[in-house]
């Protein structure tokens, strides 16, 4: 039998996370050959070189490629990944590459897959992301060939993006996968492997949003002050290395050495999974205060526009860039009871359901000429 070549591309920690358990499913089956393209904020020593934890899963067939010029071009940056990504593609000839979410490598893994007339598999299209990752989240999809969605939702915008309903595979979200697994650690190893001494604590993530560029000190400035006058415990994990990260990362400086606070470029996923797990909430603008956080019923401050209309559970409390509406958000996640965990984005078993669809043998046969699909009404 012949396997079927398969590239998962990864560019970032986050992307790893959701990656992880389907590289791992799909390496221990004898139908594929399995290859990591590792790349982006993975090869940068700022943000924690993260391509060691990439290499310290056990997994083969890594290639390891810098693309990173300067978070201040992202186009550069765009093209770089290209290059380098077409060159490894024609050396290893794959059957089917597969993308996760909203960032510039993901965008050039989809151009080389579909001009080189390689099958393209998107995971999470169809969502609200905000900023410039939505424009990239879509382009990811209009180029890929399959779509593996978190939900109905996702599925339905798809749909209306004129994609092939027959296409669209709901697989949920595949870090729930990890989520669920009794396999994570203890909070006792990660608060010693990361030297963390507090009993409570909550989590800090801040990104930029690159359509507010223009507002990023004042913003930033807003959520460390707003941090600070809390008077919790905090660990605080860098941003994405997108454009305005620099700003973060100097106001960041003004927590060097208060004993409040713990700052970390990366944090190992399984081991980010257990601190936000226990934690009192966390508080920022990150995807994690959306998607994963509702799952351990831990709530979360969500500030600002880069979340806009992507959650709305009962754990999810929004904010302005305002001090007391930050303020006044928290005190009320505090007294809100939450009882239920949030499961719309899937039950944690994607990694089963993808195998069963990489399975099915008319899935091989896609077509690489994608044609609009005109919605019903206007047929009518």
């Amino acid at each position: 039998m012949i396997k079927k070549k398969i590239i998962f591309l990864t560019g970032t920690r986050a992307d790893f996370g959701k990656l992880k358990s389907l590289i791992s499913i799909t390496q221990k089956s004898k139908k594929y050959e399995v290859h990591i393209f590792v790349t982006g904020m993975h090869m940068n020593s700022v943000y924690g070189s993260t391509v060691n934890e990439v290499i310290d899963s056990g997994f083969k067939n890594i290639f390891q490629f810098i693309n990173h010029d300067s978070i201040e071009n992202m186009d550069r940056t765009l093209a770089r990944t290209i290059d380098g990504f077409s060159h490894y593609v024609n050396q290893i000839e794959p059957d089917l590459i597969l993308l996760h979410g909203d960032r510039v490598e993901a965008m050039a893994g989809a151009i080389v897959g579909s001009l080189n007339n390689i099958l393209v598999a998107h995971i999470e299209g169809g969502e609200i992301s905000g900023t410039i990752d939505e424009l990239i989240r879509h382009s990811i999809s209009k180029m890929s060939h399959l779509h593996l969605v978190s939900n109905i939702e996702a599925k339905q915008r798809l749909i209306q993006l004129g994609e092939l309903k027959k296409s669209i595979y709901i697989l949920g979200s595949p870090d729930l996968d990890l989520m669920n697994s009794k396999k994570l650690p203890l909070l006792s190893v990660v608060k010693k492997y990361y030297d963390i001494k507090f009993s409570h604590y909550a989590i800090a993530m801040f990104h930029p949003v690159t359509t507010e560029l223009d507002n990023i000190k004042d913003h930033v400035k807003i959520f460390v002050d707003s941090l600070i006058d809390s008077n919790e415990n905090y660990i605080i994990i860098y941003p994405n290395n997108d454009i305005g990260s620099n700003e973060i990362l100097a106001e960041y400086k003004r927590l060097e050495g208060n004993n409040k606070f713990k700052i970390y470029p990366s944090l190992k996923f399984e081991y980010f999974l257990i601190l936000l797990k226990n934690a009192e909430f966390i508080i920022g603008n990150s995807s994690a205060g959306i998607r994963e956080a509702p799952y351990y019923k831990t709530p979360t401050i969500d500030i600002g526009t880069r979340q806009r209309d992507r959650g709305s559970g009962k754990s999810i409390f929004h904010a302005d860039y305002d001090a007391d509406s930050i303020a006044n958000t928290l005190r009320l996640s505090k007294i809100e009871k939450i009882e239920k965990t949030d499961q719309s984005f899937g039950a944690g078993d994607s990694d089963k359901m993808l195998i069963k669809i990489l399975n099915n043998k008319e899935l091989w046969n896609t077509s690489r000429q994608k044609i609009f699909q005109d919605l019903d009404w206007m047929t009518d």
